[in-house]
């Protein structure tokens, strides 16, 4: 997923802010599921939240710059998922993140449904 970088994502130096790579990396785990015409929620009370993050700041962006997140599958369980994000700009792998995510529903793990794994095991 491409992203640009608006004076919105920047601190008073036209730095990117740190905690936005995170934020750009949620957009593209959601992009996953709304290119597919699909809800990342499987009803009301359930869908995948956070459970950690290991975050690595690898160089840093600047107003306008365009950068491209990519997203793959390190570890499918029943009820949850290890996801690898990586930001980079001009093929310079600028941000770097292991994400734990869970499934839940009426806030307890549950199976994640098999259409979102088949999404997942796609990446």
């Amino acid at each position: 997923m491409k992203i640009r970088v608006y004076y919105e994502d920047t601190d008073a130096g036209g730095i990117v802010y740190h905690t936005n790579y995170i934020k750009y990396c949620e957009r593209a785990r959601s992009e996953l599921f709304f290119s597919r015409n699909l809800d990342p929620t499987d009803g009301e009370k359930s869908g995948f939240v956070v459970r950690h993050i290991d975050a690595n700041f690898l160089g840093m962006a600047k107003l306008g710059d365009m950068l491209h997140v990519t997203t793959t599958l390190v570890k499918q369980k029943n009820a949850s998922a290890v996801l690898r994000q990586t930001i980079t700009r001009d093929n310079d792998k600028i941000f770097e993140m292991d994400i734990t995510l869970v499934f839940v529903r009426n806030a307890r793990p549950a199976i994640t449904p098999e259409i979102f794994i088949d999404i997942l095991e796609q990446l």
